[in-house]
């Protein structure tokens, strides 16, 4: 019999079926989790890589799949598995933000920001490193940024997953551009 979610009184959708390896895996199957992680593993180093610019991005890769084992056997396929993972993802990174009480140092305001970054590098390439360019933001503006630019979230979610106001998470968005713009000229 087919499982049914209740989007609203009047009309029920199929939920979504967690895959068998997700299933095995959540049952204690080391091999099925070993498959989850090596199918799953370079997008998640890369959503890590960018929210952090690098910073311990394979240590917290690790603590995401950690975190992905211990919590594994919540998952109950209301979404899908990459969704799901990619959120507990993004909320690792941010506990580690705030962990470290990076958040209360990444909210600098006004101008001033713009005078302790260094200019661009004068050098005849005219390829841009976007992520050279993403590692010199201040941290705040740059895990906005990712969320916004890069993964898609809206201010209002990226200020409920970092618990700023929209406001904040938009003129961080708006300074991290300008930073960007800075040094990719």
């Amino acid at each position: 019999m087919e499982a049914l979610a209740l989007v609203s009184p009047a009309r029920a959708v199929p939920a979504a079926e967690p895959l068998p390896e997700v299933a095995r895996a959540a049952a204690g199957d080391v091999r099925a989790f070993e498959d989850l992680y090596r199918q799953h593993l370079p997008r998640v180093h890369s959503l890590v890589r960018r929210m952090t610019a690098g910073r311990d991005a394979d240590e917290l890769t690790q603590d995401v799949f950690v975190r992905v084992w211990q919590k594994l056997g919540t998952f109950r396929g209301d979404s899908s598995f990459t969704t799901w993972l990619h959120r507990l993802a993004v909320n690792v990174v941010i506990e580690r933000f705030r962990s470290e009480q990076v958040r209360r140092a990444r909210m600098h305001d006004g101008e001033q920001v713009f005078e302790t970054l260094a200019g661009p590098a004068q050098t005849t390439d005219i390829g841009l490193d976007f992520e050279a360019a993403l590692e010199k933001l201040p941290d705040g503006a740059r895990e906005i940024f990712v969320l916004h630019d890069v993964e898609g979230y809206k201010h209002h979610e990226i200020a409920t997953l970092l618990d700023i106001s929209a406001g904040t998470s938009k003129a961080q968005l708006h300074r991290a551009r300008m930073i960007l713009r800075k040094h990719l000229k």
